[in-house]
C-alpha cells in the first residue's frame, strides 16, 4: 500500500514548529525535510514562523509542479551549473539545475517556491550515482545552488549516522561521541 498523505507526521511537524518557534526568535532558521514535508500548509506555517526550508520534493507527489518545471525547461528558463568533483575513487559530474518562482501545487492559491535538482553521475560512464530535488525560500543561483543543495543534503547524514554510532557503539557510547569534540 503507497500512502500519499501523512497527516501525522505533518501534525506532529505542525506542533513543533509552533511551540519551538519562540526559542528561535532571533535566529535564522532553515528546516530540512522529505518530501512529505513540502506541502503547502507546513511550507506556509514555517513562513509565519520567518524560517525558511528546504524540503524533498519527488516528482510523484508534485505533478503540477513538475509540470510547470517540463514547460520552463522547454522555454530556456531552467537554470543549469556542471561542476566535477573527484571522490578519492573516481571523478563524478553534479548537474545542479534549478528555477525561482515556480508554483508548488496546482489547486489555488499556490504557494510559488524556488526548486533546484542535482544528479550526480560517474564521469567515466555516466551511470547514475545520485538524483534529488527540492524546494525552498532561498533565493537560487547558479553561484550557491550547490551550497544550498550541500545543506539539503546534511539531512541525510544526520538522518543515517546517528542511528549507525547507536547501533556499534550503544547509547553509552553515543554519549561518550556526542562530548568528543
Amino acid at each position: 500500500m503507497v500512502r500519499t498523505s501523512f497527516p501525522c507526521e505533518q501534525a506532529v511537524a505542525k506542533r513543533w514548529i509552533v511551540s519551538h518557534a519562540p526559542e528561535f526568535e532571533s535566529a535564522q532558521v532553515t528546516l530540512l525535510g522529505d518530501d512529505l514535508y513540502s506541502r503547502q500548509p507546513l511550507c506556509e506555517l514555517c513562513l509565519e514562523q520567518e524560517w525558511n526550508f528546504l524540503f524533498v520534493c519527488l516528482p510523484k507527489s508534485h505533478p503540477a509542479l513538475y509540470e510547470w518545471l517540463e514547460y520552463l525547461q522547454a522555454n530556456g528558463e531552467v537554470q543549469t551549473v556542471q561542476q566535477s568533483h573527484w571522490n578519492s575513487r573516481y571523478q563524478e559530474i553534479h548537474h545542479y539545475r534549478h528555477v525561482n518562482h515556480i508554483p508548488l501545487r496546482e489547486t489555488q492559491p499556490a504557494m510559488i517556491v524556488n526548486w533546484c535538482e542535482l544528479t550526480i553521475t560517474k564521469a567515466s560512464d555516466h551511470s547514475l550515482l545520485y538524483q534529488n530535488s527540492w524546494v525552498t525560500q532561498h533565493l537560487l543561483e547558479s553561484k550557491n545552488v550547490a551550497k544550498v543543495v550541500a545543506a539539503a543534503r546534511a539531512r541525510w547524514k544526520t538522518e543515517n549516522e546517528n542511528p549507525f554510532v547507536l547501533k556499534t557503539k550503544g547509547y553509552q557510547g553515543a554519549t561518550q561521541f556526542g562530548e568528543v569534540r
